[in-house]
Order: C-alpha cells, then structure tokens, then sequence
C-alpha cells in the first residue's frame, strides 16, 4: 500500500507535515493565550457589570467542573472496554480515546473561559467605544474559541499520526486514530446535550415567566433565571459548539485517513493528505481572524462574513500549489473536492442565512422572517406552524446542495484515478474525495468558529447591559450584534450538518473497509440489512424525543421555582410598599428584595435547577449514541450494522437541518418584531408575545435537539469503526 516518496525517503516528508502542523498549532494556541489576556485586559469599570460578570463565570465553571466529573468516569470505563475489546493493540486505541476526549474538554473550555470573559466587556466597550469597539471584544473572544478549537485539533490528530507511523512502511494501523475520533464524538455529544438542557431550561423558564407572564424585559434584572440564562448560554452555546465543532473537523481527518489507510490502491501520501491540509486550513484561519482588525468598522454582518471567505479564499490557493510543493503524490484532485466542500458549506451557510436572517442575503430579501411575523399576528398557532413549515421547507436546497458535493467530490476524484489505474473501478478514490470535501467545509474551522462564538458573547453582553442598567443606545448595539450573532449561529449549524453528512458517508465507508464488507453484503434484499436501516432511521427521533423530553422537564421545574419567587417578592412587598410601587407592574419593583434572611431574585437557585437537570437527562442520548451501535453489530452483524448507519444518517441530518432552521427563524421572528422590522406588530403586543412563545418553542429545536443530531450520526459511526475488527458477518443471532 504504501508508495516511495520524494527522493525515495519514505516516510520523512510525512513525518515532517506531522510535526509542522504540531508547531503550528502550538503557535495558534499561543496566539489564542494572547487574544484572551488582551480581552481580560480591558477594565469592567461598572460595579454591577463585574458582578453580573463574576456570577455568570462561577456558574458557568461550577456546571463544567461537575459535568466534566461525572464525563470523566465514563471516559475512565470505556477506555478500559476499549482496551480488551478492540483487537490488535487495544491499548493505542484506548490512548487515542483518552486523547479525543481530553483535546475536547479543553477546546470546549477555553472557549467558555473567553466568552465568560468578554460578556461583560463587549457591554462596556459598547457604552464606551460604541458598535466598533464592542464588535472587537466580542469577536475576540470567539477567536480564542475558534483558534483553542482549530489548534487542539490538528495539535491532537497530527500527535496521533505521528505516533502510529502514517506515512511510514511499518506503520501501525492508522484506524487506531478513530479512537481519537470516538472520544471527541462522546465528549461532544455530552457536552451538546448537558449544555443544550441547561441553557433552554434557564431561557424558557425565564422567557415565560418574566416576558409572557410578568410582561418585563428579556434579561431583567427581577428575573430569578436571568443569570442562568447568561451562564446556560455560555456552556451550551460555546462550550458544547466548541466540542461539537472539534470532532467533527478530527471527524472528516480520520475519515479520509482511514479510506486511504485501508486501499491497496493508495499510497502513503493519501494519508498524511488531510494533515497538511488542516495545516493550510489553519495557517489560512489565522490570517481570516486578523483580518477583522481591517473590516471592523464597516457593517458587522458583512465584516464577519469577509473574514470566512478571505479564510477559505486563502486555504484555496494554498493547499492547490502546496500539494505540488511539498511534493505529495496524490495529484490535485483530493484539492478539487476540498474546494467543493467550501463551496457547498458557504452556500449551505448563505441558504441557512436566507431562511433564519433578517437581513438581505446578496440582493435577496428573506421571505421567512417576514412571513412568520405577520402569522405571528394571530396567534402563537399560527406563529408555530410557520416556523415548522420554514425549517421543513429549509432542508430541501442544503440537502440537494450536499448531494453535488458528493457528486463532485466523487466524480473528479474517479476521473482522475480511473483512467490512469490498471486495476480498474476503484470506489475507495470517490469515498476518499467525499471525505475530503467534509474536510473543507471544516478545514478554516479557526475562522468558522469564531465567527459562530461571536454570538453568544453579543447576547450575553445584551443581557448584562439590561441587567445593569447601562442604558437604551448600548442594549440598541449589543441586540443588533446579537440578531447577526444569531444568524451566524445558524450558519455554524449549517457547516456542522453539512459536514457531519458528508463526514459521516466518509466513516460508512471506512466502517465497510474495516469490516471487510462488499456492497453484494449490504444488499436491501438481507433482512437483517433492512432491521438496521429501520432502527438506524428511528434513532434520531428516539434522541430528538428524550432530549426535547428533558428539556420540557427542567422548564416545568424552572416555571415553577421563578413563579414562587416572584410570589415570595410580591408578598414581601404587599407587607411593606415602597413609595413608587405597584404590585401589578413588576417593572416597578426594586431590583434587590430581602425576605426572612434570603435575598430575592434568587439566581442561584435557578443555577442549581439548570445544573441538575442537565447532569441527570444528559446521560440517556450518550448511552443510546454508544450502545446502539454495539447492540446491533454484535447481535446481528456487520451487515445490518452498516443499515443502521445509512438509516440514521439519511433521518438524522434531515432532522437536524430542520430543527436548527426552524428554531433560528422563530428567534429572529422575535427579534424582528422587536426591531420594528413587522409592520403592524411592536414589542409588547399580542403579535410579539406569539413570537415570544414561537421562540420558545424554538429553542430547544435550534440548541439542544438539531445540533446533537449531527454528533450522535457521526458518534455511532466511529463506533462502528472502532469495533469493526472485531465484528462477524452473521452476528450472535
């Protein structure tokens, strides 16, 4: 398998990119140190901002550290279970378990670290330096979660390579790798869906209780799940996207690597490929992140989107000649599905901004956002069913968007091989090519992520400047940052389905190399073939049900405390009535209330409901990612494994795009309203408290359910992967 290179030195240009792309790394995390010492370094001057600032931190902090607790005992039993179950050196598939799992708990906290940091400091810039200057600290603070994510990633798979020898003749088998794959996919997916629970629990408790019931502002400071609103949106929204985002961009290396790996037909240089193109794609990344230093005084939507492109527009021209440089001998045609991939992931980005943006998207004037604006005039039914039918309208043109990628990808990559090859059709070159274009939509993930971190920073100083009273014209800045934010969100979410189905086709086709598989194997006419691909199918639902389930549940409870606390405030206040006072208008009330020794609102209670419902509920969707897999390879076989692979990859990112979607339209509906964008319909009205519990309905669609979909499809991929060796034809039964 395995080809002479250049000079016929095999295997040292090979372990050169490996260690490069480690430098380099290293480099980019350092970068990334002194990116979040210059947001520190901007002084909270305001009293009551630091404070807000501080609570946020500490619980954010207080969720990760017990999330992490109970994660690592998990990481700590599977990595023993890996050890004895997977053949042929079970130990370095366990030290690549361990490894993914590790990179991505710092990825998810680095970025958490930033963001905490900048909330409160992107609200005082806005109050001091106005749009430009809280653009920059907030962007900033994404970058620090966009560079941590991008570097430890090609930090950890490059490390990996290294040690198991790709490249070299007496390599170990690189599939060890998808250990590395496999503990990023379960950190991820935990860390989606504790995160996703805790956030929306927090947002819809405080969204119907104080905006629908109560009738006060979003991020009131009388609201007792403020504060955990604040908090759930740093550790769902930017450390759970961080370890999302983070497997999926080792997700599509590994993918190509084991494709290349596991074909006769390929030589080494395949597999040290996609290395050194996540080299480029993050040497690229860090000239797209300083560029904003250019752009920042423009408009922010546009600003943000120039720095994505002039990030792909580099790795483009780059990764083209650098393969010929470097002297690799796998043509440019893995270049020309690379390019397709970018492609399809900003088109599916701009689609995804067409369906849940406001603003026109290159001339064209969303139809979305006003529709379900309008509908939301009558009633939040009709607000409900115009968002369901945009986010199931939304999956049709990213979906026929991913099928050309995998076309294109697979054509250029057959053209370029078939004609020259004498041993004919060759499938693993098309396979290979479409995990490549995976890796394009991820290979700038620096730039991507930050880009998408961006957002919850904005909101969250949104939150903080009401919260402190900091007056109209910086809550006017942060909440336009924050409605960009939410489009980029969208788009993040875009790049990550999008990539997590070309990725996750790329790790099918890995799983059927690993377990010998041919396609007369996986036939339709095996019933066991067709049992997976049913139960493949209705995963998605089943994880989409318990966590929309969980979330329910911690909602109901939080409901519930901030209605008694509000009860406790007005029953303080009956006894003794300040002057100014009216018990009807909570927006009357002083943001401070004492009663029998306890101190009203009480954030920390709220805090406490949000932890406990995320830590108990996010166990059940980890358990079925993992077992599921297991389940059905051992007791019916190889075969009907690969069903249930296909099944939940067709549902799983129809599913997901849909929810994402569907949720970013309600939210920006919303928000629309609020802006004075709807004609007829103002902050406050019947038309906007439809929109409100629109939004609520959207919440756990676009933060909890549709983003962990794309986790669990690519997680019981690479647990296939994983256990593929050491599975028969036929199964126990």
């Amino acid at each position: 398998m395995k080809g002479t290179l250049v000079g016929g030195q095999e295997g040292v240009i090979m372990m050169d990119i490996a260690l490069i792309a480690v430098i380099a790394s290293l480099v980019g995390l350092a970068i990334a140190a002194l990116l979040y010492k210059k947001v520190t370094d901007v002084e909270i001057d305001n009293p009551t901002v630091a404070n807000i600032t501080e609570q946020i931190q500490d619980g954010a902090m207080a969720f990760l550290k017990a999330e992490y607790k109970y994660l690592s005992m998990f990481v700590g039993l599977v990595a023993v279970l890996l050890y004895f179950v997977t053949e042929d050196d079970g130990h370095l598939t366990a030290l690549a378990f361990l490894g993914g799992a590790l990179a991505s708990v710092l990825a998810g906290l680095s970025g958490m670290k930033a963001a905490t940091a900048a909330n409160g400091r992107t609200a005082m810039a806005a109050q001091r330096d106005g749009q430009a200057g809280a653009l920059a600290i907030s962007y900033n603070g994404g970058a620090v979660m966009g560079l941590s994510v991008g570097g430890l990633g090609l930090l950890g798979i490059s490390l990996v390579a290294y040690f198991l020898g790709a490249g070299d003749d007496g390599a170990t088998n690189i599939t060890h790798a998808a250990g590395f794959g496999m503990g990023a996919s379960s950190i991820a997916l935990f860390a989606r869906v504790g995160g996703g629970i805790y956030t929306k629990a927090a947002d819809v408790g405080a969204d119907l209780v104080g905006k629908v019931e109560a009738g006060i502002p979003e991020d009131d400071p009388r609201n007792p799940g403020v504060i955990a609103d604040n908090v759930g949106d740093n550790v769902g929204d930017v450390a759970g996207m961080g370890a999302d985002i983070f497997e999926s961009f080792v997700g599509s290396i590994i993918a190509a690597m084991v494709i290349a790996d596991s074909s006769a037909n390929m030589n080494a240089d395949y597999v040290i490929l996609p290395i050194f193109l996540g080299l480029v794609g993050y040497l690229a990344s860090l000239v797209g992140v300083f560029s904003m230093e250019i752009l920042k005084n423009g408009e922010p939507g546009a600003a943000l989107r120039n720095t994505t492109f002039i990030g792909a527009g580099l790795f483009w021209v780059v990764g083209w000649f650098g393969i010929g440089f470097m002297g690799l001998e796998t043509g440019t045609e893995p270049m020309i599905a690379v390019i397709i991939g970018s492609i399809v992931g900003i088109l599916i980005g701009l689609v995804t901004e067409y369906y849940t943006g406001i603003e026109d998207v290159f001339g064209l004037k969303p139809k979305a956002i006003p529709h379900i604006g309008q509908m939301s005039k009558t009633g939040p039914a009709t607000n409900a069913i115009a968002g369901l039918s945009v986010g199931m309208m939304s999956t049709f043109i990213p979906i026929i968007l991913i099928c050309f990628g995998i076309f294109g990808a697979n054509h250029f990559m057959m053209d370029g091989h078939s004609a020259s090859s004498a041993g004919g059709f060759m499938p693993e070159f098309g396979l290979y090519g479409i995990a490549m274009a995976a890796m394009g939509m991820l290979a700038t993930v620096g730039v991507t992520m930050t880009v998408d971190a961006y957002g919850p920073v904005a909101d969250n100083a949104g939150g903080i400047a009401e919260m402190s009273g900091l007056g109209k014209e910086v809550r006017e800045i942060t909440d336009g940052l924050d409605s960009i934010g939410n489009t980029t969100a969208a788009i993040g979410k875009g790049f990550a389905i999008g990539s997590a189905a070309l990725t996750a086709l790329a790790l099918f086709a890995a799983y059927s190399a690993a377990a010998g598989l041919s396609l007369s194997q996986l036939a339709l006419s095996d019933p066991k073939v067709v049992i997976g691909l049913l139960i493949g199918g209705a995963l998605p639902f089943v994880v989409a049900a318990m966590t929309m389930t969980s979330v329910g549940k911690a909602a109901n409870e939080m409901v519930t405390e901030i209605r008694r606390q509000f009860g406790v405030m007005r029953e303080a206040l009956t006894a003794d009535t300040p002057e100014g006072v009216d018990l009807e208008d909570v927006s009357s009330w002083p943001t401070k209330i004492e009663h029998k020794g306890t101190m009203y609102p009480d954030s920390a209670r709220c805090v406490e409901i949000s932890t406990d419902a995320a830590l108990k509920e996010m166990v059940g969707p980890g358990v079925v990612a993992i077992v599921a897999p297991v389940v059905v390879g051992f007791a019916l076989g190889a075969p009907a494994l690969g069903g249930l692979l296909a099944g939940s990859l067709v549902t799983g990112v129809l599913m997901a795009l849909f929810m994402a979607n569907a949720g970013g339209a309600w939210d920006n509906a919303k928000k629309a309203i609020e802006q004075g964008h709807i004609e007829g319909a103002e902050k406050g009205d019947d038309a906007h408290e439809a929109a409100v519990i629109g939004d609520t309905i959207g919440d756990p669609f676009k933060d909890t359910s549709g983003p962990s979909l794309n986790i669990l499809i690519k997680l019981m991929s690479i647990v296939a992967v994983v256990i593929a060796p050491s599975l028969t034809i036929t199964g126990l039964l």
